[in-house]
């Protein structure tokens, strides 16, 4: 795992609500707005983007957790501007929060957590559990 990134360091990215990004269950389409569901990839590709740097070519990434407080709706066609600021690095352990804005209006904020391990370990992990138990 490279050094490249401290305490305070920033990664933005920006979307723009899709049709196909609304909340949209089983049971059909509930809201014509940014699904929870939806701005929580979103936030943790944006927290991701730290993680591809820092990451070395035997290394991944895998999400540990996600917090959202979604603040307010983001209609599609809307352009949603993410900020992930790193918070804490412990070890392979990256967390960040972030804030999700269209415009200056805040639509959610939160945090997330990814470790950087070596593949290995995790196709290993994998593998153990798409093992039949006996």
């Amino acid at each position: 795992m490279k050094s490249v990134y401290k305490i305070g360091d920033q990664q933005t990215y920006q979307v723009r609500v899709g049709i196909n990004d609304t909340a949209t269950f089983n049971s059909g389409n509930v809201h014509p707005v940014y699904a929870t569901f939806a701005l929580g990839r979103d936030a943790e590709w944006c927290c991701r983007l730290f993680v591809i740097a820092m990451k070395d070519a035997d290394e991944e990434g895998i999400g540990t957790f996600l917090n959202i407080e979604h603040c307010s709706p983001a209609l599609v066609n809307s352009i949603v501007n993410f900020k992930a600021e790193i918070s804490q690095i412990d070890g392979h352990e990256i967390i960040c929060t972030f804030e999700a804005k269209v415009g200056d209006r805040l639509i959610a904020r939160g945090q997330t957590g990814q470790k950087i391990l070596k593949k290995e370990k995790l196709e290993n992990l994998f593998s153990r559990l798409s093992e039949p138990k006996a």
